[in-house]
Formats: C-alpha cells, sequence, structure tokens
C-alpha cells in the first residue's frame, strides 16, 4: 500500500466533524502564525486574538474575519501627485522653519507647545494654521441649526461626512436642506460610513442624485447581512461648505444625538465650527476619503475648494488625522504628548475610556508628578463590554489620585482633552484602541488659552450633573461587576 493510498484510508475512517474540527484547527494556527509574524498589532492585541482563536475556534475564526484584519494596502487614500507636491512643500517648509526657530508662532500657547506641533507636523495633513475662529458647540440642537443654516446658505459646495447619518426627522431635515441646495446648483457630496450607516442605502439618495448630488458609502459590503470590514471603520464626523466654513467633532447624524431616545435621554457632546485656514486642512480630508471610495467624479485640486480666506480670528490649531492606513497613530501621539507636558491639569471626556498600556502609564506618571487629572464618563454602557473595560481603568486611576466623574444627567459622548488652560483636542477619536488604532478619525488641536479655558469651565459645568468615583465607592463594586470588568479587561486589546 502506497503513502497516497494510507493518507486516503487514513481521512475516508475520521468523521464529518473530526474533519471540520481538524480544518478549523489549522485556519487557527495558520492565523496566530500570520499574526504573530506578519501583521501589525500589539502584543497585547496578538494575545487577546490568540486567546479568543483558541479558546472558542470557530466563532473566534468568524470574529477574526469580521474584526481582526489589518489593512495593508497604503495607497487607499488618493492624492495627486501635484496636490501631493504641494502639501508636502507647505509641511516641509514648516518643519524646517519650527526646527530652525523661524516658524512664526503668533500664540504663547502654540510657543510653548512647539515640540507637540512639531509632532503633529509630520502627518501631512497636520500643517499648522493660525487665522481661524472658533465657536464650540456643547448643545447638539444649537449645533444643528447652525449647520443647517450654515448649508441653506451655500454658493458652491457642500462636502457632508459622518460616521452615522440616520433618515429620522433630524436626517431628513437635514437631507431636505442639502437636497433644496444641489436643485438650486450647489454640487452636494454626502460619504457615509456603511456599518455606522447601515440602515442607509444609495437607494435613499435617488431624488438627490437625480439632480446631480454624489453619494458615497465608506467600505461598503457586498453582503447583505454582514459586512467583512467591521473594523476600519470611517468614524470621522466633518462638513465643509464653500470652501470657507467647516464642521468636525463627536456628534452624528440622529434622534438619538438630540436628546430624543428613551434609552439614553440627553445627549451631551461637542462640536466646533471652524472659519479660516484650518478649513483647508479638513477639505483635504475629505478629498483624500472621498477619492479613496468615489466610484467616479474623484475630486482634483481646484481654486474653488481652496479658496483665499481672509484673517478671521486669531486661533492657532492643527487638524491631526489618524487611520489603520497610517505607520503612526497621529492623534494617540497626540494625546500622549499633551499629557506628557501638562504641568498644572489634564481633564478628558471620553465615552470609552480603555486607554492602551502607553496611555495608562502617562496618566499614572503624571497623577505621580503631582498633575491634577480629571476624568468624565457616562453612567451606562451603549456597549457593555466597552463600558466594564472603561470602568475598571477610571477605577485603577482612582485609586491613585484622579477626579473620576460619572456624568448622570444623559449619555457623555464627546471627545475631549484639556491641559493646563493652554491646548484642547476636540475631535472623534475615543481612549480606546480602536480610535487609535483601527478607526479613522480626525481631531482638531487648538492652542489657545481662551478655547482651553472655555472647555474646562464646560467639564466643571458637567461635574454639577455628574457623581464622583471614589476610591471607597469603586473598592465597593460586586463581585459581578469585578467579573465583568476581568472580561473586560482580558479582551481590551481588541474592544
Amino acid at each position: 500500500m502506497n503513502i497516497s493510498q494510507s493518507v486516503a484510508d487514513f481521512f475516508s475512517s475520521l468523521s464529518y466533524a473530526t474533519i471540520f474540527t481538524f480544518i478549523i484547527l489549522l485556519i487557527n494556527f495558520v492565523l496566530a502564525i500570520g499574526m504573530i509574524f506578519w501583521e501589525r498589532k500589539s502584543a497585547q492585541s496578538v494575545w487577546a486574538w490568540l486567546f479568543v482563536l483558541f479558546f472558542i475556534p470557530i466563532i473566534g475564526f468568524i470574529l477574526y474575519v469580521l474584526f481582526g484584519r489589518t489593512i495593508y494596502n497604503k495607497e487607499i487614500f488618493k492624492i495627486s501627485e501635484e496636490d501631493k507636491i504641494g502639501l508636502e512643500s507647505l509641511v516641509t517648509e514648516q518643519l524646517e522653519d519650527i526646527k530652525m526657530d523661524k516658524l512664526t508662532l503668533p500664540s504663547e500657547e502654540a510657543k510653548k507647545h512647539r515640540k507637540l506641533i512639531h509632532m503633529l507636523l509630520n502627518n501631512n495633513q497636520s500643517f499648522i494654521t493660525s487665522n481661524n475662529k472658533v465657536e464650540t458647540f456643547y448643545e447638539t440642537t444649537e449645533f444643528f441649526d447652525q449647520m443647517i443654516h450654515d448649508i441653506e446658505n451655500a454658493k458652491d459646495h457642500i462636502h457632508f461626512q459622518f460616521y452615522i447619518f440616520r433618515l429620522d426627522s433630524l436626517g431628513q431635515r437635514i437631507y431636505d436642506a442639502l437636497l433644496k441646495k444641489q436643485k438650486e446648483g450647489v454640487d452636494v457630496k454626502i460619504l457615509y460610513d456603511d456599518m455606522g450607516s447601515r440602515t442607509l442605502k444609495l437607494r435613499n439618495f435617488k431624488e438627490l442624485r437625480d439632480y446631480g448630488g454624489k453619494v458615497e458609502a465608506f467600505f461598503p459590503s457586498r453582503l447583505s447581512l454582514i459586512n467583512p470590514r467591521m473594523n476600519n471603520r470611517n468614524h470621522r464626523k466633518n462638513i465643509v461648505i464653500d470652501g470657507k466654513i467647516a464642521y468636525t467633532g463627536g456628534t452624528n447624524v440622529g434622534e438619538e444625538y438630540i436628546g430624543l431616545s428613551k434609552k439614553f435621554g440627553y445627549w451631551r457632546d461637542t462640536h466646533i465650527r471652524v472659519q479660516g485656514n484650518a478649513v483647508k486642512s479638513l477639505q483635504l480630508r475629505f478629498m483624500l476619503d472621498w477619492n479613496s471610495h468615489a466610484t467616479r467624479d474623484n475630486l482634483k485640486h481646484h481654486p474653488r475648494y481652496f479658496p483665499e480666506i481672509p484673517v478671521v480670528g486669531d486661533t492657532t490649531m492643527q487638524i491631526a488625522a489618524s487611520g489603520p492606513d497610517e505607520e503612526w497613530e497621529q492623534i494617540k501621539y497626540g494625546y500622549l504628548k499633551m499629557i506628557y507636558s501638562a504641568k498644572k491639569s489634564i481633564y478628558i471626556q471620553s465615552p470609552y475610556f480603555i486607554p492602551d498600556q502607553s496611555m495608562r502609564e502617562a496618566i499614572k506618571i503624571a497623577l505621580l508628578s503631582g498633575v491634577e487629572v480629571n476624568i468624565m464618563i457616562p453612567p451606562f454602557p451603549d456597549h457593555p463590554f466597552v463600558y466594564w473595560g472603561t470602568y475598571h481603568n477610571v477605577g485603577e486611576l482612582a485609586m491613585i489620585g484622579a477626579n473620576v466623574y460619572i456624568y448622570e444627567r444623559g449619555f457623555l459622548h464627546q471627545k475631549v482633552m484639556i491641559i493646563d488652560d493652554e491646548v484642547v483636542s476636540i475631535g472623534s477619536c475615543n481612549m480606546d484602541n480602536r480610535s487609535y488604532a483601527l478607526n479613522f478619525e480626525v481631531n482638531a488641536f487648538i492652542f489657545d488659552e481662551k478655547e482651553a479655558i472655555k472647555n474646562r469651565l464646560q467639564f466643571e459645568k458637567d461635574t454639577l450633573h455628574s457623581r464622583i468615583l471614589s476610591p471607597e465607592v469603586y473598592q465597593s463594586r460586586s463581585k459581578w461587576i469585578k467579573f465583568k470588568e476581568a472580561i473586560a479587561n482580558l479582551i481590551a486589546p481588541i474592544l
């Protein structure tokens, strides 16, 4: 009997269940080897996925296919060589000037934090601008009213991008305003995330498209029920109007964001309206995102998208973008640099507070160095594992001196960090690995005392609607909560 016949006889003697189990274990082994030797993952993330793969093999394999794969295509965001050269020359010039101490930084806060500016400049979209006017919205109804007002007054184009866009009463109101402008000849482009806006289909925008408007979904699924790219979502929430006004922040489009959800109640979020040259950076970000998924009508550099903008304010800021296509976790590095630069105080508001080891150590070092650390989280979960991971992390920091607040008026969703009344970061990036490394995010880093103080005072107002998570309260938590924390902490690197 030859070897091939022996192998055939061996497999024919096995049950289908045994063969299936063998195949699954083999696939798990191959995935494990791939993660360890080829994929760009942290050691904590690799161990978490190995735990999932080998302890729940079949389910773990499905979860890995949906959530664990890495993006390798660094050309996903395409830009023409002409635009790239112009952008790179601007960034290179600013980098050289800051190295030679020749870059003009008008505010004292920018001068103090020139190393943070230098670091963010190494991202090709994060050029520094200083002629900006910033309006901050803490009430979502006011934000949407102003945004719709700006849409209604658009003259040339509207670039509209949201992670979640629901066509409920709020979404329909916004869509009607966009449709009206398209009918008037204003060029409207809508980019929504296919996973975040899972109820949307391109057919929902038929009338706008019939009038010449363009709509695209980010990483659309070819399957009707499951999107195999459930990770790597475009979590940005940006609008650019006529290249002169832009919005960015944490608010999506849906009735829950204006407090109409029974589950969430009052919704606390932060979004900013920007005028000035920082708009150019958000315009460029939209163009890159749009061109990465537009099946036609790629955006090209044109004066209509980058008009000359007069001096409208004196706020210095940078727009930083990050995503799994990038070599560096740019926004996380920005957060880290802020924490290490803090001399007096740090204020953090985030719905998902699952910092990686580098972030936890940075905050601990700040605390042990005498820096006042204040952290605020929501009162209940919208994602259970994420919430109990958040609770574990803030509890650990409360034990060593952090002031931890549980916001109780409703759901807290904004992503804000402030240090020393000098620098504030506002955007879409949460304090977790998903935002650091998996999703596509954007944050504004603002070097301005009045803006920093304004956001710190808002934090203090929010404490009036919060309870304190003291070390005593945290230590008295139930065994059931401790168990949920332990599970969440174990899988935190892949949450």
